[in-house]
């Protein structure tokens, strides 16, 4: 009887994989009620594909490049198998030099991948009232990383909602519980695509 019971247990189910959110307000969820935040909305989308995922929220307000940089042993004993990297959007706002914003986006990435991670950059734009200039030299920045470390991008985390009263809050900043679907739906292919890259 015991060998007929183990023969039909029913095999155990893979551990899930572990996707790391690293950002700002944005992958926080600022002014959101916690379950309509990026990591929580992106985790239900992944799981109706058919992905066992879980989405570690590693969203701070206010963060920038520098802070995420500085909080990597933190996040990092989480153990994720993948991540996402959605920061430089404060670097922008605040017109902060574009070479730090791209030594600290490579010091994340590099380290990630140090840690057998593959990475997805979802990527920022800067606020137009900074001029071409800064503009240029900061869009630049995802890009160029992604292509140096070999790491996916989504080129703007904001794609469809930016510049949309509809989808964001009274600041014009942070996105509604709407804005956040339009988000996951328009980075979900991306995030899919890296978690191919992940070896377990």
């Amino acid at each position: 009887m015991l060998g007929a019971i183990l023969f039909y247990a029913p095999p155990v189910a893979a551990d899930p994989l572990r996707l790391l959110a690293l950002g700002d307000s944005l992958t926080a969820g600022y002014g959101l009620p916690h379950e309509d935040a990026f990591p929580v909305r992106l985790e239900d989308a992944l799981r109706a594909r058919g992905h066992a995922v879980v989405v570690l929220d590693a969203g701070v307000s206010g963060d920038t490049t520098a802070g995420g940089r500085a909080r990597l042993d933190w996040v990092l004993a989480d153990d994720p198998d993948a991540a996402i990297v959605a920061l430089g959007g404060n670097d922008g706002l605040r017109g902060l030099d574009t070479e730090g914003t791209r030594e600290n986006l490579m010091a994340i990435v590099d380290r990630l991948q140090g840690e057998g991670m593959p990475v997805l950059i979802a990527g920022m734009l800067a606020p137009p009232n900074l001029g071409a200039d800064y503009g240029a030299a900061f869009n630049a920045v995802f890009p160029e990383v992604a292509e140096e470390t070999g790491a996916l991008l989504y080129p703007f985390f904001l794609e469809g909602v930016a510049a949309e009263p509809a989808l964001n809050q009274a600041d014009g900043i942070h996105p509604t519980a709407e804005g956040v679907a339009v988000m996951v739906a328009g980075i979900l292919p991306a995030v899919e695509a890296l978690l191919t890259r992940v070896e377990r």
